[in-house]
C-alpha cells in the first residue's frame, strides 16, 4: 500500500510541473475517495473552469480492507476574485476490497467502479493557501446495483503557488 501511495504521489508532482494552474493537494473525508489524500488541478491558467482530480484512498479493519482510486472530471463555477466557488463534478472509483478473514472463500472480495457525482462548496485562494471542500456526492455502483443519494463528504488542503 505505501508503494501504491509513493508511487501515485510521484507521478502527480511529475504531471503537476506540466499542468496550467498550481496544483492543489487535499485530505478527503467522505466523497469519492471515502477516506484519503487527492491531487486536484485547473484545465487553464484560470481559478474557475474545468480541472481534474485524482487520488487514493481506503482503510483496513482486522487484516479486510478496501481500496478507493478516484477519477473525476470537475467545474468550478464563480468570480476568482470571490475565491468562493460552486463545484461540479463527475467522478470514476475504482473499488476493491479483500475480506482475509477467510481467504479461501473469494465471494468475499470485490473489485467494482462506481461513479459519484460531486454539487458543494469550494474556498480556494488565488495564491497559495488552505483550501477547503464540501459536497453531496450521490454515489452508484455499475455492478452491484447500488444507490446511495445522500452520501457527502469534507476536504481541506492545500493550494501550490
Amino acid at each position: 500500500m505505501k508503494k501504491i501511495i509513493s508511487g501515485i504521489i510521484l507521478i502527480l508532482i511529475a504531471i503537476s510541473e506540466s499542468l496550467a494552474q498550481a496544483p492543489q493537494l487535499f485530505a478527503e473525508l467522505g466523497g469519492p475517495s471515502v477516506a484519503g489524500l487527492n491531487f486536484d488541478t485547473r484545465f487553464s491558467k484560470k481559478e474557475n473552469g474545468f480541472g481534474g482530480r485524482l487520488g487514493i484512498g481506503g482503510f483496513s479493519i482486522d487484516g479486510s480492507g478496501i481500496l478507493f482510486i478516484p477519477a473525476g472530471i470537475n467545474y468550478l463555477v464563480g468570480k476568482p476574485e470571490t475565491k468562493h466557488f460552486l463545484e461540479l463534478g463527475i467522478n470514476l472509483t475504482y473499488v476493491s476490497a479483500t475480506d482475509n478473514g477467510d481467504e479461501a472463500d473469494t465471494d468475499n472480495n470485490l473489485a467494482d467502479t462506481w461513479g459519484c457525482l460531486t454539487m458543494g462548496y469550494r474556498y480556494q485562494p488565488k495564491g497559495p493557501g488552505v483550501t477547503f471542500r464540501a459536497s453531496v456526492n450521490p454515489i452508484f455502483a455499475f455492478k452491484n446495483e447500488v444507490f446511495f443519494p445522500f452520501y457527502g463528504g469534507v476536504s481541506v488542503g492545500y493550494k501550490f503557488k
